[in-house]
Formats: structure tokens, sequence, C-alpha cells
């Protein structure tokens, strides 16, 4: 039993390191396509633009729920070593710090090309103080709150019992259906696009997700859900993503109001547990197993989250001069990325005192 708990670790490490690529590969992708949310944009001239634009809707609408998820499954058993006091503490450190540091030090970086290409005379402290914000770190700022509203139920109710339980078809259609019915609501008032300024949160139409996610992870470890989950699960749930593609996206983008609002919310829920399935039992069954390349990825896979705007940035700006469309420039950039993401991230975490945080 030990030996089988610790593949199913080493299974979750390599999700990770699959989600930072997703997230690196993502952001590439809107630098190229049509879609203005990144720090250095070329927007395409050509139609290969528009699929780099589905490539980012459909990422968005699960990959960054899947890393809530990852993070609400480790949370019950930290604190259960660690106790409320020592967990915030933990908590605070590994996120809080890193946050920080970009905020203060990595986005004055990022966005100095934006300020010395304005055509005003605002002085640069303003404009400091006026780009404030997270960037991909708000990714850290929601997991700080999710910890402590954690650990302060934590302090008012016993944990969930430690015991497997099979994880049912109806319980999951439930949650689904659950899932999309609080995403349609909540975007009554928060629509798809608004952008909370200052707090730098770019997707607040998906708290919802977000928040269900990170509950169903703690839950998922007392319940043991991610060993018991059945082989089969994974090949439903690439056939339930599918056809829920096919069924839902046309009709959900040709439509306007509640009814297209309600259509994306049910295929973006669909679409988003039918993946976070797949991609569960695949790596459970196929890449449970870590070597010293795969041990090396997840290591530095955070760090890579932390810094790759920097190394974004800096290559869009580098590749300025080639003359190509869209989906080629994105698979150029994206290749020199990753490698020197994880490059730089090795650097970065020989720093003294660096692996305590990163």
């Amino acid at each position: 039993m030990k030996t089988e708990t610790t593949t199913r670790v080493y299974a979750i490490d390599n999700l990770r390191t699959a989600l930072t690529v997703l997230v690196v590969t993502h952001h590439v992708a809107i630098t190229y396509g049509n879609i203005p949310l990144w720090y250095y944009l070329e927007p395409a001239k050509d139609p290969s633009g528009v699929a780099l634009d589905m490539l980012a809707v459909f990422n968005q609408a699960f990959f960054m729920g899947f890393f809530f998820l990852i993070s609400g499954f480790f949370t019950p058993g930290s604190y259960d070593r660690k106790g409320a006091r020592a967990f915030l503490r933990d908590r605070l450190v590994r996120l809080g710090i890193p946050l920080l540091v970009f905020v203060v030090l990595l986005r004055p970086l990022i966005t100095f090309g934006g300020y010395i290409r304005r055509d005003d005379d605002m002085p640069y402290w303003q404009y400091y103080l006026a780009s404030w914000d997270p960037g991909p770190m708000w990714f850290a700022e929601v997991l700080i709150v999710f910890a402590l509203a954690y650990a302060g139920w934590r302090c008012l109710r016993a944990p969930l019992d430690q015991r497997p339980a099979p994880l049912r078809f109806r319980w999951i259609a439930l949650f689904t259906l659950v899932l999309a019915a609080a995403t349609f609501l909540w975007r009554i008032p928060v629509p798809t696009g608004t952008y909370v300024p200052l707090l730098g949160l770019p997707t607040p139409s998906f708290l919802p997700q977000y928040a269900a996610m990170f509950a169903l992870g703690c839950v998922a470890f007392r319940r043991r859900w991610f060993e018991t989950l059945p082989d089969r699960a994974g090949l439903l749930g690439l056939l339930v993503a599918g056809v829920s593609t096919v069924v839902l996206v046309p009709v959900a983008f040709t439509t306007t109001g509640a009814l297209s609002s309600a259509l994306t919310a049910l295929w973006e829920s669909v679409f988003a547990v039918s993946m976070i399935i797949l991609l569960t039992v695949w790596f459970r069954e196929r890449f449970n197993r870590q070597g010293a390349r795969g041990k090396f990825l997840s290591d530095h896979a955070f760090t890579v989250y932390v810094i790759h705007p920097l190394v974004l940035v800096g290559l869009g700006n580098a590749l300025r001069w080639l003359p190509a469309i869209a989906v080629v420039k994105f698979a150029v950039m994206l290749v020199l990325a990753l490698p020197l993401c994880w490059w730089i991230a090795y650097l970065v975490r020989l720093l003294p005192g660096a692996k305590r945080v990163l």
C-alpha cells in the first residue's frame, strides 16, 4: 500500500508539471491571438489567430480549476501534520513571498516596455503604482484566501473521516449541474470579461469553479477518489468532453443573452469536470513514475509559474522582427520559452533561501 501511494503522488506531481506547461502555452497563445489580456501583445493579422483564441478558451475552461483542485487535495494533509498556526505560516511564506516578489520586483521589469512606449509625461513612480497588479500570481492571492477559509472551517468543525468511498456517477453529474448553475448566477453581477483592478483577477467570472474545485480536492483527499476513480472513467471523460463541445459550443457561440451565458456555463462545467477526470486517470495509469528528469521538472514548476511572464515578454520583444503568421510565431516562442523558463527557474532556486519558498 505504501508503494501505491507514492506512485500516486508522482502522478499528481507530473500533472502539476503538465498544467504549468499549459499555463505557459496559454499565455503564448494570448500573445499572438486576439484576446488583449497579457503584458506583450502582437494581435493576429491572419486567420490562424482564431485557432490560438480557441486554444485559450478551451484551456481556460478547465486548467486553473484543475490547479485549485490539486491545491485542495494537498491541503487537509498539510493541516493535519502542521496544525493551524504552522499551516497558515507555511501558506503565507510559500504563497505570500512569491506574490510580493512578483508584484514589487518582477512586475516593473515586465511592464517597463509599456511605460517607455507611452506618449505622455507620466512620471515612472505614478506608472509603477497605477500598474500595480499581481499578474498570474492572482492564483497565489486566491489560494491564500482559500487557505484562510479552510483553516477557519477546521477551527469550527471536525475534519471528514479518512475512508475510501467510490465516486459515483450521480454525484459527479449533480456536482457539475450545481457548478453550472452557480456559475450562471454568479455571472449576472460578474459577467465574463470582468477585471478586478489592484487585486488583478483576470477571470473573476470563474471564481465559483475555483472555489468548488478547491473544496472538491479537499474531499477527494479524505475519500481517496484519486486512487479509487475507475479506469473506465477516463474514457467516459473523453467522450463527454467531446460530445458536450460538439453539442453546446456552437449554440452558445451563436446565441446571445441569458441563453448564451447559461449554455457557456454548462459547457465549461461539463468540459472542466470531464477533462479533469480524463487527465487524472490518464496520469495515474500512465505517468505514475518519476525519474530524475521528471523530478527536476516538478521541483521547478512553481518557480516557472512565477517567472514565466518575464521570459515571455522578453522573447516577444526579441521575436518582433520575425515575419510569420500568428500560429508560427506561437510555435517558435513556445519551443524557446519552455526550456528557457525551466533553466531560469533552476538558477532562481540556487539563490540562498529560495528553495524554502519555491
